[in-house]
């Protein structure tokens, strides 16, 4: 009975993972209705729904890091092969340093985003974009940890790293004009109303 639970053995440490496993899927749909809750009974529209959930994003991924990290001190035969593989770290994390340095960037222009609140949630923006006209117009939906989302007033999706919007000008917009939402309209082929 006791050998399940002895980290030392392959069997005991598979459970652990799977404990650790359970534990933080609990955690992270936890922090999710946490969430949910608190959107659901503010009224008052005080909570900003894009820093929330981007707040929830980072939570999560730092629950996995640190469950990860109580893993691998509480299994032996990782903590040794941590210990022995300890000299090359500082050579390794400078390769994943350079590797993920646009990531990385991505994420901390995303935290930089959501203190700063350049534009929130709803806000239509204007931002240059590779197309024919140099600018996309669109609806922010939504903070990733690495990237921001808009919608067009046609529908289309524009995605654009968060260390692109950081760096970018943009040029915040009132709602669509009715000749705007009529064009539109005419675009994705639906009729115009008139």
């Amino acid at each position: 009975m006791l050998k399940w639970f002895d980290t030392s053995q392959i069997v005991g440490a598979l459970v652990l993972a799977g404990i650790l496993g359970v534990v933080g899927i609990i955690l992270s749909r936890t922090v999710r209705r946490l969430i949910a809750v608190a959107l659901r009974h503010d009224t008052s529209d005080r909570i900003d729904q894009m820093t929330l959930s981007f707040v929830s994003q980072l939570t999560i991924l730092f629950l996995w890091l640190l469950l990860v990290t109580c893993y691998a001190h509480l299994v032996p035969a990782l903590h040794r092969l941590g210990n022995a593989l300890l000299a090359g770290v500082s050579l390794m994390s400078i390769i994943v340093g350079f590797a993920a340095q646009t990531t990385l960037g991505n994420l901390v222009a995303g935290i930089s985003l959501v203190l700063y609140k350049p534009f929130r949630q709803g806000d239509r923006i204007q931002i240059p974009a590779p197309t024919g006209t140099g600018h996309e117009v669109g609806v922010v939906e939504n903070i990733s940890l690495g990237y921001t989302l808009l919608r067009t007033d046609d529908r289309r999706e524009i995605v654009v790293a968060n260390g692109t919007m950081a760096q970018q000008t943009m040029i915040k917009l009132g709602p669509p004009s009715a000749d705007a939402a009529n064009a539109s309209s005419e675009i994705a082929g639906a009729p115009t109303g008139s």
